[in-house]
């Protein structure tokens, strides 16, 4: 089973602080400089579970590109990415509170600038799902090369996914509605949920399934949920202390597009889904590995 993953692929700036930020300030944070992008997370996520992984994204030709490309091959993903010569690569600012839940600051760069002409001619024939984070879709101008990708994978015969991944990005639900029509499993978390049907309750979902196939709704604490024209299923979330909140989204949405696509039934694909997100959370960083060169650990800086 090959998965390919349409995204943003860059650098996360991430800095874990104590107490709340406001104007003039001058804090001691602990700050780390790691791998993300919510595209190459999930990717990095599918080769760390097992699954054949190609992601489609942009990078810069910069130090940056060049680090994200080979940190994503080294841990498995192979990558059909766009080096674009003119923007720099992705990058995030990531501030963490002493909850461990996160707000972003967004430059995507060269991300910015996907077309649908950097899907590799021929590679979806040799695919099983694609999968494309909701950043392509909430940027004016990326949307037209998600939406032709999305045309693309459907007239190939293979599986679809979406994560919204912004709710407060979806300022335009209906035209997000019609970017995603025909999507065969849609991811987003309760606050996504709510921007789109006004309600963070997951039986909400039920109204998006004239649209999507089925909805697989993350609640945090309260765990997860698959909503589909047979009713709601519901699975607990697993206690742990959350560290970091982000990437937490990506690795679900791989595991349970693994579980999903080999079969598994709604309860067992959101169990897959829950355990893999609780793994993200229990550390700084987004991804579920250690660069072998680092004695860190997981979340461990971005290698000189």
């Amino acid at each position: 089973m090959t998965i390919v993953v349409v995204g943003d692929a860059g650098l996360d700036v991430v800095a874990k602080h104590t107490g709340p930020i406001g104007p003039a300030d001058d804090l001691r944070a602990g700050v780390r400089t790691t791998f993300g992008g919510a595209g190459a997370n999930t990717a990095a996520w599918l080769a760390h579970l097992g699954a054949p992984t190609v992601l489609v994204a942009r990078i810069g030709d910069d130090p940056a590109g060049h680090a994200v490309r080979a940190d994503l091959t080294a841990a498995g993903v192979r990558c059909a990415m766009t080096v674009d010569r003119d923007t720099a690569t992705c990058c995030v600012v990531v501030l963490v509170d002493e909850q461990g839940q996160r707000a972003m600051l967004a430059d995507r760069g060269a991300a910015s600038r996907l077309a649908a002409t950097d899907l590799p001619a021929g590679l979806l024939a040799t695919a099983d799902h694609l999968h494309l984070s909701g950043y392509v879709l909430l940027d004016d101008a990326t949307r037209p090369a998600g939406i032709a990708m999305l045309a693309a994978a459907r007239a190939a015969g293979i599986t679809t996914s979406v994560d919204p991944q912004a709710a407060a990005l979806l300022t335009d639900p209906d035209s997000f509605l019609d970017a995603i029509n025909g999507v065969d499993l849609l991811l987003p978390n309760t606050a996504e949920l709510a921007a789109l049907t006004g309600s963070p309750d997951p039986a909400s979902a039920a109204c998006l399934l004239t649209v999507v196939g089925a909805v697989a709704v993350t609640q945090g604490a309260a765990g997860a949920s698959w909503i589909d024209r047979d009713g709601v299923i519901t699975v607990p979330a697993e206690q742990v202390e959350c560290v970091d909140s982000t990437g937490a989204g990506d690795s679900f949405d791989a595991a349970i597009l693994i579980a999903w696509r080999s079969g598994a039934d709604p309860t067992a694909a959101l169990r897959a889904g829950v355990t893999a997100g609780t793994a993200a959370v229990t550390r700084i960083g987004a991804r579920p590995y250690v660069n072998p060169r680092s004695p860190d650990g997981p979340g461990s800086p971005v290698p000189a």
